[in-house]
């Protein structure tokens, strides 16, 4: 750090200690500046510049080094100088301070920050000269943030301190405004009746209004952003276009002609998306398959002797391809246009907020619509890797059209798609060896629940790769040659090992990225994030007020059932937003690995709840003292509940083991309506089911929390009756 923010520092540091040692924190309470009113009054009157300076220089020194009290300090203002001269004095002192406060932050930290996260905060800075004025308004007049925060943050960006200056000072001073005048009418209070006061009684009601005028005005000001900038229509052709039929459009679409809307449904590719097509669907029956081929295997645990199943692995996909076309019905355009939703085929682009450009084969047409929700899901990615493009790549999406068995099977990541395809052709046949970058696999998981599955792989021939970095890909250059996958694993002596595995066919699950290409919305200023999914708000609305994104495409989850409950805000929030809207809430959001055993979780895990500094109690009981899993001979796995220290309210579970999804969702409805174990242990479940490890958990969590105290005093009252009045 250089010699100028070492002096900076240390000035600040002893000026914040001087404020707090000297009790200024202590004396600005509302009771305090109400007592010496009358003296501030008489000062004032004798001596107006010197007050008014030094009030004016002590709420900039406060504002500037984001002291407590700023608040009061407005009231204050508004007691003693009145609501005209007051927020004068006081709009541009906070502004100054605001503005000081941003050039300290800019001073100190920006430079280092930007050397370090230089691309992350080039993107920031894009949208800074792009929206970065209006932006500030915004926060200043719907202050989602605290104001101090507000100036540290924007004074690492690139934004002009001239234009930071000016838009706070228009964008703080209705909310000024609103405190000065609040602060007038407590300064006027003569007698506790005052409180009654008709003009103070609207004072305050106006602070609690305040919020949602300026929201409103903020919507009126955008519109009319918008509408200089594009070309509104005067009219509509629909209430809604929805942009990919995958979970998320086909609820969309769903939602919005339930409540008898206008819908237009635009898909390039098939209905149903990844879901129906290459994912949920095929994976799921392909799964059952492989489970039916190990149940097999082992039946001489149960007395059975049924031998090595012979597989017909097209038979098998026949059962899958079956499985899918059984389901398609549910998706189809015939179901849809039945619910009143024109369903149209072809490549959607937006030409601006309000039109959507359909290219199909019939040619091109224009839709209007008031709202535009973008749910064009995301597809396979695949790494930079050398010598990939040089192999026929297998993918989540092109897997389902093997028809032959592949002998070896390399599978890259070892996420969820790549334990389940994995452990799946591994049961079918395949010798199967999955490399994993990280220390684990399924990332998301607490290592306990990353072991179980692990553990289950290894036992029936995976080779698990942990730690193992791919490097290339070698394609075999002779008519025998072997295609190799080469990767690096660092071992704990430090050097590093070298593997060549040889495969048939090579699985790339390395994860997703979501479909933004040709949909114009880079034109129009809609950013994407880091991870390249769309950049929406808490409601899933862009920074285009009619531009909407849901599923895959936004994230951070890319589950169905996710996609499905984004679907839902984003429709209602699009059709009656002006009203109501719902932010998103994930809290309760359920997740499950289709592996062997089942990993199923809601809420929290160990993981997150530490990075997130939650505190936390663990409850774990093991299915291995189920009865239905004894007399099943599947004991494998646990039952994992995180609660509040003390309490019985759940902030996570995570379940192990055979039918962990089912079970899950006991666990998912008392998330989402308050439940605590406490209700669940005082609910009767029939015996003997898998659903038992509900109760059995939560009589777990009782049994560690009964009242030792209360259960003595009992004995010793029991203890009376058998001995105490027979002696008597």
């Amino acid at each position: 750090m250089s010699r100028r923010r070492l002096w900076i520092v240390a000035l600040i540091v002893a000026l914040v200690a001087a404020y707090f040692l000297s009790g200024a924190d202590e004396w600005l309470t509302l009771a305090n500046l109400q007592a010496e009113q009358s003296r501030f009054q008489a000062w004032l009157a004798r001596d107006p510049v010197t007050v008014i300076g030094g009030f004016f220089t002590i709420y900039v020194f406060m504002a500037a080094l984001s002291l407590p009290g700023a608040a009061l300090m407005t009231l204050l203002g508004g007691a003693l100088f009145g609501l005209g001269w007051g927020l004068v004095i006081i709009s541009f002192a906070s502004s100054l301070g605001a503005t000081l406060a941003a050039s300290i932050a800019r001073s100190l930290l920006r430079g280092p920050l930007e050397r370090r996260f230089a691309p992350q905060l080039e993107r920031i800075n894009a949208g800074i000269r792009r929206e970065g004025a209006f932006y500030l308004f915004t926060l200043r007049l719907i202050p989602l943030f605290p104001f101090f925060v507000i100036n540290l943050v924007m004074g690492l960006t690139r934004m002009r301190l001239r234009t930071f200056y000016w838009v706070s000072q228009l964008g703080m001073l209705p909310g000024t405004a609103v405190y000065v005048n609040a602060g007038r009418e407590l300064g006027a209070l003569d007698s506790l009746s005052g409180i009654l006061s008709p003009g103070l009684i609207g004072s305050f009601v106006l602070i609690g209004l305040f919020p949602w005028l300026a929201r409103a005005l903020v919507t009126v000001a955008r519109r009319r952003r918008l509408a200089r900038r594009f070309d509104r229509p005067a009219r509509f052709d629909y209430d809604i276009v929805v942009i990919g039929a995958g979970s998320a459009g086909l609820v969309a679409s769903y939602i919005a002609a339930a409540v008898k809307a206008k819908v237009a449904l635009v898909e390039c590719h098939r209905l149903g998306g990844d879901c129906l097509n290459t994912g949920c669907v095929p994976s799921k029956a392909l799964i059952r398959a492989a489970r039916l081929a190990a149940e097999i295997r082992s039946a001489h645990r149960f007395g059975i002797d049924a031998g090595e199943p012979r597989i017909d692995f097209a038979g098998v996909m026949a059962h899958v391809r079956r499985a899918v076309r059984q389901v398609e019905p549910h998706d189809s355009r015939e179901r849809y246009e039945g619910l009143g939703v024109a369903v149209m085929a072809g490549r959607a682009c937006l030409d601006d907020p309000w039109r959507v450009r359909v290219s199909g084969t019939g040619g091109e047409r224009v839709l209007t619509a008031r709202h535009v929700i973008v749910a064009s899901g995301a597809r396979p990615r695949l790494p930079d890797l050398p010598g990939l493009d040089r192999v026929e790549v297998l993918t989540s999406d092109n897997l389902w059209q093997l028809d032959a068995l592949p002998e070896r099977l390399v599978v890259l990541g070892g996420g969820p798609i790549g334990c389940e395809i994995g452990q799946s052709f591994a049961r079918l046949g395949s010798r199967v060896s999955l490399v994993q970058k990280g220390e684990q696999l399924l990332p998301r998981e607490d290592p306990d629940v990353a072991d179980s599955v692990r553990e289950r792989l290894e036992r029936e021939g995976v080779e698990v790769w942990l730690e193992t970095r791919a490097v290339r890909v070698e394609p075999g250059d002779t008519k025998d040659g072997v295609d190799l996958l080469v990767a690096e694993r660092w071992l704990a002596s430090g050097k590093i090992e070298t593997r060549r595995l040889a495969f048939d066919r090579l699985l790339v699950a390395v994860g997703r990225q979501a479909n933004v290409e040709g949909l114009g919305l880079e034109a129009l200023g809609v950013e994407t994030r880091e991870d390249g999914t769309l950049a929406v708000n808490e409601h899933l609305q862009s920074v285009l007020p009619s531009v909407w994104a849901c599923g895959d495409v936004t994230g951070p989850f890319q589950l169905t059932h996710a996609s499905a409950h984004q679907a839902w805000h984003a429709t209602v929030n699009a059709l009656f937003g002006e009203f109501k809207r719902f932010r998103v809430n994930y809290r309760a959001l359920p997740a499950v690995t289709y592996t062997e055993p089942e990993v199923a979780r809601v809420g929290l895990n160990e993981r997150e709840a530490r990075v997130q500094g939650i505190d936390y109690e663990v409850t774990r009981y093991a299915l291995s003292e189920l009865d239905r899993a004894i007399a099943e001979g599947r004991t494998e796995g646990f039952v994992k509940v995180l609660t509040v220290p003390g309490r019985d309210r759940i902030l996570g579970v995570s379940i192990v083991g055979q039918g962990a999804g089912e079970m899950l969702a006991e666990f998912t409805l008392a998330m989402t309506h308050g439940i605590g174990l406490d209700k669940l242990l005082g609910t009767i479940h029939p015996y003997p089911t898998w659903s038992e490890a509900t109760k059995a958990a939560a009589g777990q969590w009782k049994n560690a929390h009964k009242p030792e105290r209360l259960l003595s005093w009992l004995g010793g009252y029991f203890r009376w009756r058998r001995e105490g009045r027979r002696n008597a």
